[in-house]
């Protein structure tokens, strides 16, 4: 017996009825022989981890757009805790952590440079639409390893889909990481505004800090127990509804005072004005694009709006605007 069959039968004997065990996945699109040593979700967990998309999130804005400070998240950072949050409650749950943590860490794969600016610029300016989430799945299916797309377990892709808000994940696995993607972020969110002055804890709205804590430890404790203690031996991720509420309001607040009205926030106006730039540029200068994406175009046939999006959402921050610098800013000589 290899040592994956060893770790899968102690799955069978250890994890939840509820949990998505390795040996039961679905499998991939194309068939490949199994690892001695790794289960295929540690297999999907590891291909992510090595990919290109993966190491780009370290230069791709969360929040604040170029922050003057080395401790504000980063696209990465958020990803990195938002799995540890649904690996802390997967364990507790006896779910499959290593399903857990591929789905973690895919899930912001596809977001474009300068945030949530950069995904509704795309949306507005292409005519097929554009979501992270989906171009998340995208990355892994096709646009890395050449075109040939890292072909991930239908679990961890369905994961990746489905961790939105209005996601409907088909794992509990898949349910943990989209609730630990909002733990995450409002937490850390608010930390990184305290930190850029735009917030104080007093400035919480009590009818929430009371119920969640005053303090990111504090309220990090709050919802992570309350979802282990919702959620033990059920076939759904919960979470008690008054933490819920508490969560989701605390959530409105932030998009009413950080998200969307903030003063770093104003520089969303620019980057929307040099993605869009970017956008028209290669819609009519397509061969300025590097061959792999235009083979996309001319091998595998897809549309020339959806591999301009391919490419600008794949961009750094810093190589958006070096970009845009090179293309539309005199230089001297």
């Amino acid at each position: 017996m290899t040592i994956r069959e060893q770790m899968e039968e102690r799955e069978k004997l250890y994890l939840s009825p509820y949990a998505a065990k390795s040996s039961e996945s679905a499998g991939r699109d194309v068939w490949e022989e199994p690892c001695d040593i790794r289960t295929i979700y540690q297999r999907d967990r590891d291909r992510i981890l090595h990919c290109k998309a993966f190491r780009r999130m370290k230069h791709k804005t969360q929040v604040f757009l170029a922050p003057q400070g080395d401790h504000y998240r980063t696209r990465l950072t958020h990803t990195l805790e938002v799995s540890q949050i649904a690996r802390t409650i997967a364990k507790a749950l006896r779910l499959n952590e290593d399903l857990t943590e591929a789905i973690a860490l895919g899930h912001d794969l596809g977001h474009t440079p300068f945030g949530h600016a950069g995904e509704a610029v795309l949306n507005d300016l292409c005519e097929e639409g554009f979501a992270h989430y989906k171009q998340s799945v995208r990355v892994v299916e096709l646009l890395e390893k050449g075109g040939e797309g890292l072909n991930l377990t239908k679990e961890v892709r369905d994961g990746i889909l489905n961790h939105r808000t209005s996601g409907h994940p088909s794992t509990l696995e898949g349910q943990v990481v989209r609730l630990s993607d909002k733990i995450a972020y409002i937490n850390h969110d608010i930390d990184d505004a305290i930190r850029a002055g735009l917030l104080t804890e007093d400035m919480l709205p009590v009818e929430f800090s009371g119920v969640l804590g005053h303090s990111v430890r504090e309220r990090l404790n709050t919802l992570i127990h309350s979802v282990i203690e919702n959620s033990i031996d059920q076939p759904e991720i919960r979470m008690d509804p008054e933490i819920q509420a508490a969560m989701s309001g605390l959530r409105k607040f932030m998009f009413q005072n950080v998200y969307t009205g903030s003063a770093p926030k104003q520089e969303d106006g620019k980057a929307r004005y040099l993605l869009t730039y970017l956008y028209r540029y290669y819609m009519e200068h397509v061969d300025a694009m590097p061959e792999e994406y235009l083979n996309l175009i001319w091998i595998r046939h897809q549309s020339t709006a959806r591999v301009v999006c391919d490419y600008i959402a794949g961009m750094t921050d810093n190589y958006a605007v070096t970009t845009f610098e090179n293309l539309f800013v005199p230089k001297s000589w």
